[in-house]
């Protein structure tokens, strides 16, 4: 039995219970994304195990849902759900396939009148709680390690949850014959469109791992902390060039003052074209600090773990942004120098800028070649001086 939205795992149970504090101290149901032995269950009436001949199971049957491993039926009661608090528990309950009426469940086929037979694959299911009234989902949420980081199952009292939704993915009964799943095989543009929103669904549920380190989008422009790599006798630690990183945020200003002025000379006439070689010059520029909003503006909307190195791809636009606007100040600053001397202005300036970097690079190169000795926080370490942030 698996969840029909879009990545849901299997409906899965196993012999470990739910621990002392979290509801009621039976055995535990999830959601688990792999096959599993400890996914299948056999369905049975809601009053009896006897089984005479083959019972085609229909939309509005009354039904237990028994766990084959562990023989304990699918039970929910009025104990909060271990996350979702709104919902009710679910466990595994009872002994030998015997448990109590808290195991009934109302199996019902959506946009299908009752009596409607249930099949395999094609046919979308709700299980309703038949003493409870609330329907059989999956949060989505990971439950803690207790739990072996497995989806929460719960019972929910709004019926309208449309992760309530299930389908029988397999069925096995001797009595009924085999149909080949060829004929149920999606298209490839269903599996294309499918596995494109499993990915996106699993990116964006990414939690982080206890004690791991983990930054914010604000973090990032102004290198405000970097990424442990490694904690051996040669430490790594990611962190931004402080000179290279600080400054594509100046010149990212520079550009967006100088082109909003160019732009508002435009528009009044002083420009008359864009077609030479310095108006060209911003409007790369623009195109660029555009790749760096496209590539840095969406994190600050996104709930999952990120790290440092997601800026890096904006990065690379800013820096290059950093290179054009560079020139097009250096050709803006030589002309206000005579002719003969302008060259060598432009140059010098350059000499000093790309020294600078090269400089700080060699400077701050252990953290990315390993350093070793004391901590940088110490003052008998050789990198204490360049812990310029106390964030660092």
């Amino acid at each position: 039995i698996k969840n029909h939205r879009t990545g849901g795992g299997y409906l899965h149970s196993h012999y470990h219970l739910y621990p002392e504090g979290v509801g009621a101290r039976q055995q535990q149901i999830t959601t688990y994304t792999h096959k599993d032995d400890n996914n299948k269950w056999v369905i049975k009436r809601y009053n009896t195990d006897k089984l005479d001949g083959v019972h085609i199971v229909r939309s509005g049957d009354l039904i237990r849902l028994e766990h084959v491993p562990t023989r304990r039926n699918l039970h929910s009661h009025k104990e909060h759900a271990p996350i979702t608090k709104k919902h009710f528990q679910v466990t595994g309950y009872g002994e030998n396939g015997t448990g109590d009426a808290n195991d009934v469940w109302k199996i019902s086929i959506i946009g299908e009148r009752d009596g409607t037979k249930v099949t395999a694959v094609n046919c979308k299911v709700k299980l309703v709680h038949y003493l409870q009234t609330c329907a059989l989902t999956t949060s989505g949420k990971q439950l803690p390690k207790w739990g072996y980081e497995q989806q929460e199952v719960a019972c929910n009292p709004n019926l309208r949850d449309p992760n309530a939704v299930w389908n029988v993915e397999e069925n096995m009964f001797d009595k009924l014959r085999n149909v080949s799943f060829e004929v149920y095989a999606p298209s490839f543009l269903d599996r294309f469109i499918e596995s494109h929103a499993v990915m996106f669904q699993g990116n964006a549920g990414l939690k982080p791992k206890e004690g791991e380190i983990t930054s914010r989008p604000w973090q990032w422009p102004i290198n405000y902390r970097g990424q442990f790599f490694s904690g051996s006798n040669y430490r790594i630690y990611l962190l931004g060039n402080p000179i290279i990183w600080w400054s594509n945020l100046v010149f990212l200003a520079i550009f967006i003052i100088v082109f909003l002025i160019n732009a508002v000379k435009h528009q009044r006439g002083y420009i008359k074209s864009f077609s030479d070689a310095q108006h060209q010059k911003l409007i790369g520029c623009a195109w660029l600090f555009l790749g760096w909003v496209l590539h840095y503006i969406p994190f600050w909307a996104m709930g999952r773990v990120l790290y440092f190195h997601h800026y890096f791809p904006a990065l690379l636009f800013n820096s290059m942004l950093t290179g054009v606007i560079l020139d097009y100040l250096l050709n803006e600053i030589s002309k206000y120098f005579p002719s003969n001397i302008a060259y060598t202005v432009y140059h010098t300036i350059l000499v000093i800028i790309l020294s600078s970097v090269v400089y700080s690079f060699v400077l701050f190169s252990p953290l990315a070649y390993g350093m070793s000795g004391p901590n940088a926080s110490e003052p008998n370490s050789t990198m204490y001086g360049l812990k310029w942030l106390e964030s660092w």
